[in-house]
């Protein structure tokens, strides 16, 4: 199945109206090209959404198509039918890149790369959008691996429910560098610096029940290098 084509979207898709008020507004990037990026290289959202008054917050994969956010579960759980009927909810990614070790506590601080999303999710109905969807999960754990594994049958589908979020009003915030110690305590005598954090992808691990001979797919084998 073709990978679907992203779709052009002026810069007015990432609206402002929220994210203006950030205290530290120089972190911000309304960019879609940034967006983007962050989102790409995520695999797990938190939806944050009240529910019965009372707020929650659940992790989940999820996979970027063009302007939108792609999450997809069971149809009897709560959170979907819940986020399916549009409800208000605010779906975030995080990439924590270095702890930052400054001079006083005060300075203290982390280099990341984040997005936030506002909005409410769309339930995807087509037949064919929901089977190209899941098409996009499994691609985005492996290139290949949608071929390289059994499709969902009818009843699996049925079970399912696909959620669109678009990416109308999204922000990213990023901060790099070194810390930021005033300048009367440049001359203290403490260790200043960043610690690098990184996330990699480790050798595969065979299940210990295979039933067959078959080498690691390529795809899986990438992820790794």
């Amino acid at each position: 199945m073709p990978k679907l084509i992203e779709s052009p979207a002026s810069a007015s898709h990432y609206g402002r109206s929220r994210e203006t008020k950030m205290r530290v507004a120089k972190r911000a990037e309304y960019g879609r090209a940034a967006v983007h990026a962050i989102l790409d290289e995520g695999y797990v959202a938190h939806i944050a959404f009240v529910t019965g008054g009372k707020p929650v917050c659940i992790p989940i994969f999820y996979v970027r198509d063009g302007e939108s956010l792609l999450i997809h579960g069971s149809r009897k759980t709560r959170m979907f039918t819940e986020l399916a009927s549009g409800l208000p909810l605010c779906a975030t990614v995080t990439h924590l890149d270095g702890l930052v070790l400054a001079r006083s506590w005060f300075h203290h601080s982390m280099n990341y790369r984040s997005v936030m999303v506002h909005g409410a999710a769309e339930e995807v109905r087509d037949e064919a959008a929901r089977m190209e969807a899941m098409w996009l999960f499994m691609e985005r754990i492996a290139e290949g691996r949608a071929d390289g594994s059994r499709a969902p049958n009818a009843q699996e589908m049925k079970a399912t429910m696909v959620l669109r979020i678009p990416l109308e009003t999204a922000v990213a915030k990023v901060r790099t560098g070194g810390p930021n110690d005033d300048a009367e305590d440049m001359g203290l005598p403490y260790w200043a610096g960043v610690v690098p954090v990184e996330t990699r992808h480790l050798a595969p691990e065979v299940s210990a029940d295979m039933q067959v001979d078959a080498e690691v797919p390529e795809g899986v084998l990438a992820r790794c290098r």
